[in-house]
């Protein structure tokens, strides 16, 4: 009889044992969730908010044109004087593709001039994407190997950077410029630029 009663208890333990890590898995499954979906990744910071932009001269996209004319690379001249929005953006990435009508409306904006700097792309894919979607840079740059865009403190693509009249970063978008960000972010931070000498 004390065998039957000594055998009893232990196929319980065993089963919340082996039921264990189970339970740990969808704990820190349930966290990781919910840290990632209550997250906006345009709040990552950048360490260079507030520093002179990076030394940057990439080649133009070649064949690239706008109204007529070859669209030039990037380099720091351009930006002196200027607020300048700075879009990073590559032909196979997804969102770039949805965040071309809002480059387009920035582009009219007449007080800001916008750069692209497109990043570890072929030639004929970038040239086929801005001429199928529209071309709103007045200049690109194109960073082969990524490391311009690495410079510029970029974690992925879409990322966009607001770039002072003295040359410095201002501010930094992640991720695709939307109907929402455009209007609640990016255009007041484009204001506050504006205010500036």
């Amino acid at each position: 009889m004390s065998e039957t009663t000594g055998a009893g208890p232990a196929p319980k333990r065993r089963n919340w044992f082996v039921l264990l890590p189970l339970v740990v898995f969808l704990a820190l499954a349930g966290l990781f969730l919910y840290r990632l979906g209550s997250g906006d990744p345009s709040l990552i910071p950048s360490a260079l908010i507030g520093r002179p932009i990076p030394k940057t001269d990439l080649p133009p996209l070649e064949g690239l044109t706008r109204d007529g004319k070859p669209v030039p690379g990037l380099n720091n001249e351009i930006f002196k004087g200027a607020v300048t929005v700075v879009n990073v953006w590559a032909s196979w990435c997804v969102p770039c593709r949805d965040e071309v009508p809002f480059l387009e409306q920035l582009s009219k904006d007449k007080r800001i001039q916008l750069v692209g700097i497109n990043y570890k792309d072929s030639p004929g894919n970038a040239r086929r994407f801005l001429n199928g979607n529209g071309n709103p840079f007045i200049a690109n740059g194109v960073d082969r190997n990524g490391r311009a865009s690495i410079d510029w403190g970029v974690y992925g693509v879409p990322e966009t950077f607001l770039v002072g009249r003295d040359g410095k970063i201002a501010y930094k978008l992640v991720g695709p410029i939307t109907a929402d960000n455009l209007q609640s972010k990016l255009m007041p931070e484009i204001e506050k630029a504006m205010a500036r000498p």
